[in-house]
């Protein structure tokens, strides 16, 4: 079992037929374009897969090499302490208080910003410009009145 030897034939009758170089074949790719090909559709797989790891950061990141290895800065000894829960929930109170008493003091301090509603239901009645109101005099007539 030697194939590296080669056949040889004595025989004029011994012939074969190559299915690979005959003129009615399937042409074949040559081995640069199919090395380029190949290379093409390896950097369109990273490139698809970057692209996912882009778009879906809920995914995660997964390793399976032992010797990546990561530090949690958050946890360490040397790490500041961090608020309590109780305390963030108490400060986002208060932070939200003050906003809401900055909103109230910005109403008062600026009247002539006026009132939005957005509420359909929500109306009321002006009743000093309603057609029925009793007519109110201007400020000169009423100081010309009083020195009469």
């Amino acid at each position: 079992l030697h194939p590296e030897v080669g056949v040889t034939s004595t025989d004029g009758a011994c012939f074969g037929r190559n299915y690979f170089n005959r003129a009615s074949a399937p042409d074949t790719e040559d081995d640069e374009f199919a090395d380029e090909r190949a290379e093409i559709l390896a950097e369109a797989a990273a490139l698809k897969k970057l692209a996912a790891d882009y778009l879906h950061p809920e995914v995660g990141v997964t390793s399976t090499d032992g010797a990546a290895f990561g530090r949690n800065f958050f946890n360490r000894a040397s790490a500041p302490e961090v608020e309590d829960i109780e305390l963030a929930n108490e400060r986002a109170a208060v932070l939200a208080e003050v906003d809401s008493l900055k909103k109230l003091a910005v109403d008062y301090l600026h009247p002539e910003v006026g009132v939005t509603s957005v509420d359909g239901a929500a109306f009321g009645r002006n009743y000093f410009n309603r057609a029925s109101a009793p007519d109110t005099e201007d400020d000169e007539f009423a100081d010309e009145r009083a020195e009469v």
